[in-house]
Formats: C-alpha cells, structure tokens, sequence
C-alpha cells in the first residue's frame, strides 16, 4: 500500500485527539511532520487526495506509513511538532537552516572581582547575562568597548590568581587590576554595578551621573581622573551610537522580517534588549515555493525559540498563522506572557520596515552569490561528466609527521558553499596504514563509506519523548529498508528541491544534523594523484561501490605550483584545466578547504598530545584529584617522585589509589 491508500488505511485508526503525525517514505525516511487539533480530521484532508498543492500530492505518492503521537493539548502538539522537525529534518518541511546559539554577554558573580566574559552555551555559574547578540563580533565590539568604559576585568580566575603585576591590559587601560590590588574592592564593586546599570538599559542615566561626576573632579583640580571619566562617557557614547536603531516604546523584543521573491525567502531578525539594538541575522529557510509568508515564519518562529529564550514582545511583517497558538506554546515554555504583534504604525511599524529592507537586501545578494556559484558547478559536471550538477562535493586530505598524529579530513561543499557542519575528522591508528599515505587513504575511504552503508541499511529509528506525557501510537509498522545502498532523491538543477522548493543556506555549521555519513556525494575529490585515487578505488571496490561513487583525484603540478593541478579519473589519462579557468580556481579552493581543515586538526591533535599530563591515564583520577595532585606536588614530575605515605596524604586520594599511582611511575621507570 502506498500514497492516499495508505494514509486511508492508517485512518480509520486514528483518535480524534490533538497530537502530532508523521508521514514516512518506503525507505523509512520521515517525508513531513504536522500536528492537529483533531488527528482524524486533519489528515482525512490528506485522504480525500485532492484540492493539494503539487508538493502535498508528492508527498502524499511518497508515504507508505503514518505514525501518530496523541497529546493533551494542541499546545503540546505544536511544542513537539516544533522538536521533531528540528530533529528529524523532513522533507517537506519548512526547516530553519541555521540553528547556532546565540553569544551572550556575561558578568560572573562566582568571585570576589566579577568577571566581564564572552559566553555561549549552558548558563552553568552564578551570574547575570545579557544578550542574546547576533553575531560573536557583535559581542566582542561591545566587550571592547565596555573594558575601555568600566575596566572590568576578563581574565580566567586561574591567571587571576596567579598574577604578581598588572598585565597589559591594565598599561592599555583596559583594565583596573584588581588581581594586584590597584582597585579598592568597594571601587571594583562601583565598576561592577555602573557596567549592570549600562547593560539593563539605564545608560543615559549612568553617563548623566559620570557627567557630574566628571565636572567635580575637574572643579577640585583632579585632571587625571576627570579625564578617565571622560573617556568612560566616550565609550558608552560610542557604543550607543554603534548601534543604530535604538527604539524609545520597548525595552526588550525580536523583530522578525519576512521577505519572499521566486519562491525563496528571507528572514531578517533583530535583537533589541535594554532598549539597544544588539544586532540582526539573516536566515534563509528551506521551504516549498508554494507555502505562503505566514505558514513559514510561524514555522520559523516555532523552531526559533525551541531551545532558546523569547522577549516579551515579538514583532513581525506578517502575522504568522496560528499566532495565538503560538503565543500560547512560547508562553508555556517561557512561563510569562509573550505578545507576537504586527504593528500597523509608528516606531515599531518603522523598526519593522528597516529589518524587512534588510532582508530584501540580503535576499537579493544571496540569489546573486547562488547563480554563479551554479555556474560553477555546472563547470564541475561537465568537467568530470557528472549527469548534472553535483549538489554534494566530498574532499579528501590527510596530515601526519611521520606516521605520527595520524588524521584524515572530510570536507563538503555544495550549491550554499561550504557545508561544515558535514564536515568529519578521521582519528588513524599507526597500524591501520604503517606511516603509507595510500593505505591511510584506503583506511579513510573505507571507514566513510562503510559507515554510509550502515546508516542507509538501517530503519529510522523512532523518535523518543520527553517530558510532555504523550501517548504514543503507531497504525504502521515502517517497511524494512533495501539492502541495497541507493542514491538520495533526485534534486533539480538550481539548487531546488524536490518538494519545489529552493535551499539556500549558506552557513550550515551547526544547524543540519540529519545525518553524519548517510549522505551520497555526487562527487568525490581526492587530494593526491594515481596513487591516492587507486587505494580510495580499492576501498570502493572491496564495499561494492566501485562504479556507483564519481571519483577523482586532484595532484600538485610541478613544484607544486597552484594553477598546474593535474587531475585524475579512473581509466582515463590525466588531464589538466586552463590556468585562467573559473572551474580550476573553484576545485583549487576546495582543495585548499580540504588542506586546511585536515592540518588544522592535525596540529590540534598534536598540541593535545604535547600538552597530555600523565596523570590522565591512570584510573581513577578526575580533574579533582589532579588539581589536588598538582597542587601539592607543583607539576607530574613532582607527583612521579613522590613517596607512597606523601600520596596518601593529598585530599581524595586513598591507600588502593595512592599505590596505583606510584605503581605507574616506578613500573615507567623500570
């Protein structure tokens, strides 16, 4: 049973509760995921197989199985819709391509001198944050201009600690080294507090009373600090001024730009916190040409604040569909009111009207950025006598010293650029390749394609709930996938997918995670000559895969001159491309790409070796123990020389651990 059958088969079992279906392919793959308030009803539409839109009745033909999950509430439902699609990245979904955290500005409460810090990730200490930013140079432009402003300082406690002098950022005056006692600890605290006043909103307030305080200091002949104070008004002025749009009606809110054309579409988002603008980025969505403005941003919006914190107040172009719905399930996961509003007129309509020309703006040069990239790769696959034009490239390099730090590198490139949340580093054991670059070759190849078979032979695994006390159900089990490996399905030229719509994300590195290395390459480039590309063709072979994977290699030319490349494909002489040649320009930087990811992970591993405390491979020993160790005996040096009856007596460590540990020096030294 395929297609509306299918889905009619599956129901006349569903309950008529709110929950969340998803439509599965023959080969296990999740086509769409959606909730509904009424199961039955909702996909009853899809059942009656007409009045669909063309990428409806695809997906329709393409589903052989449905799986429901029942909830309380459509509120529920539309949580758990928002994680599946981020989890499992359906087809024929609207996905938000780019899923980075955002950097946030920290102040650490955790020590007598807080700490003014960079942050991403879990907010795992004691302290206040403020953010979130756009971008990492959005916060480090204002971290450098609130060092020059408070003179907070930003070192780790560790280096706190062991200062004995000012470092250079107190010389650049940066910083008032409280680690040297340069600063009164009430002084610091006045620092401290004047930086929160700054980062809550209450600026103009602050430079007011610096004001002031400037004149006094001027009247009572104190030039020098009337001239430090001075220059904190300058830096708070200047960031002020750095920051552009600074609304007067809100205090804290995103603002979201929708703007669409030829069935692509730009969303631009702007951070206001502290009544500043904290910058925008840009998002360009994967979505069908055929949904419209307001199912995508409520999409959009569902799979932003998935795992992230939302304002307040939400300001949009377009009122996204379900917005009450919507404002119901932030509301929920932020436990305050949140408003999603489209305003109509005044400061806000105008703040709103500047992010969407923003993304007018953005959109437009992305769509140029794309059509030459496409031309490019319309070069690649008559180069290479690709079918047509390839939308996942492969490299491959590796780096050693002499058999040593042995690793291999994979890096993926596509019609959006570099894909580098695809990319992959291969840890190679010595007696894997014995120091010989072309069995190291062999040894990455096969491991990357035999992982592809694995994960291409194996059933989707079902999709485990968390915390939501949902009931789940299943009215099909999924059919067994093929033993046999097969391509993805077929993409049109242009970037556009299946579904007709159209991917264009460009920076991918943290988002996409729907699969590690089932992916199919339309073509696979080795960094190396005859050599190289034979052992990666012995490694296909012995998989079965010889004559199913494009595969080429790309050598050096003489003296290893850039534009003298020879290339390699497999029963064919080797061939060389026009110096002045976009295409040999484009695979050279590729190339390159391969190279620098693979020497930059090599030298990473290799530093990690060089910096490797012996202490770590004896059993037993965190990073409490180590501290205490090194705390007492200076260094693993002192630790090797220590007596067993010195070793009992450090914090933590008992008899049977102490023995362990001298166990291991005195045997290394025999």
């Amino acid at each position: 049973m395929k297609g509306v059958e299918a889905i009619r088969d599956a129901w006349t079992r569903l309950p008529t509760k709110p929950g969340v279906y998803r439509m599965l392919g023959g080969d296990g793959e999740v086509l769409y995921v959606g909730k509904a308030k009424n199961l039955k009803n909702r996909v009853g539409q899809y059942a009656q197989g007409r009045a669909h839109t063309n990428a409806v009745y695809r997906m329709i033909h393409q589903t052989v199985s449905l799986e429901v999950i029942v909830t309380a509430t459509e509120t529920e439902a539309l949580l758990l819709e928002t994680n599946m699609i981020k989890r499992l990245r359906p087809r024929y979904n609207v996905l938000m391509r780019d899923d980075k955290s955002f950097p946030y500005i920290a102040i650490r409460m955790d020590h007598d001198a807080p700490a003014l810090q960079k942050h991403r990730g879990a907010k795992s200490f004691k302290g206040k944050f403020y953010g979130p930013f756009a971008s990492a140079g959005a916060v480090n432009r204002t971290l450098n201009t609130l060092q020059k402003a408070f003179l907070l300082r930003s070192c780790s406690d560790s280096t706190y600690s062991g200062r004995t002098r000012p470092c250079m950022l107190y010389q650049i005056k940066r910083c008032s080294a409280p680690c040297v006692d340069l600063v009164s600890g009430e002084e610091y605290k006045g620092l401290v507090k004047d930086s929160v006043d700054f980062l809550e909103g209450r600026s103009a307030a602050l430079q007011d009373r610096l004001a002031v305080e400037m004149r006094e200091a001027s009247d009572q002949l104190e030039f020098e600090h009337a001239a430090r104070l001075r220059n904190r008004i300058r830096a708070l002025a200047s960031v002020r001024a750095s920051q552009g749009i600074n609304p007067s009606t809100f205090d804290e809110a995103d603002v979201f730009a929708l703007y669409c054309e030829g069935g692509q579409s730009c969303i631009q988002v702007f951070f206001f916190r502290a009544g500043q603008n904290w910058g925008n980025r840009a998002y360009f969505p994967r979505h069908g040409a055929e949904e419209t403005p307001e199912d995508i941003l409520a999409a959009f919006i569902a799979q932003f604040y998935d795992d992230r914190e939302p304002p307040k107040l939400v300001l949009t172009n377009v009122q996204p569909t379900d917005s009450a719905l919507l404002e119901e399930a932030l509301c929920l996961r932020a436990e305050c009111k949140i408003e999603i509003r489209k305003p109509e007129r005044g400061e806000k309509r105008e703040i709103v009207d500047a992010a969407l020309l923003n993304a007018r703006e953005a959109l437009g040069r992305r769509m140029a950025e794309t059509g030459s990239v496409a031309k490019l790769l319309d070069g690649v696959a008559e180069v290479f006598g690709l079918p047509q034009r390839p939308e996942r490239i492969e490299v491959y390099d590796n780096s050693h010293i002499q058999g040593t730090n042995a690793l291999g590198a994979m890096i993926v490139a596509g019609p959006d650029g570099f894909v580098k949340n695809q990319y992959r580093k291969f840890n190679m054991k010595s007696d894997e390749f014995n120091g010989d670059d072309f069995a190291m070759m062999k040894a990455m190849i096969r491991r990357r394609f035999a992982r592809m078979l694995a994960e291409r032979e194996s059933p989707s695994s079902s999709f485990a709930e968390e915390g939501l006390g949902v009931e789940r159900r299943s009215d099909e089990t999924p059919p067994e996938s093929s033993n046999a490996p097969h391509p993805p399905a077929q993409q049109g030229r242009g970037g556009e997918i299946a579904d007709g719509g159209v991917d264009f994300s460009k920076e991918r590195d943290d988002g996409e995670r729907e699969t590690k290395f089932g992916a199919w390459p339309d073509l696979v480039l080795i960094d190396g000559g005859d050599g190289q590309l034979n052992a990666a063709l012995e490694a296909l072979e012995e998989l079965g895969l010889k004559n199913r994977i494009v595969i080429a290699g790309i050598a050096k030319g003489v003296d290893r001159d850039a534009g003298r490349e020879r290339f390699f494909i497999p029963n064919k002489p080797a061939f060389r491309l026009d110096e002045k040649s976009p295409v040999l320009y484009y695979l050279q930087r590729l190339r390159d790409e391969a190279h620098r990811f693979a020497i930059g992970a090599h030298r990473g591993k290799r530093k990690a070796g060089i910096a490797k405390n012996p202490l770590d491979e004896i059993g037993g020993i965190g990073p409490a123990r180590k501290r205490a160790l090194l705390d007492r005996f200076g260094s693993a040096r002192g630790v090797s020389r220590a007596a067993l009856a010195e070793l009992e007596a450090v914090e933590g460590v008992n008899t049977e651990l102490a023995k362990r540990i001298y166990d291991f020096f005195n045997d290394n030294k025999r």
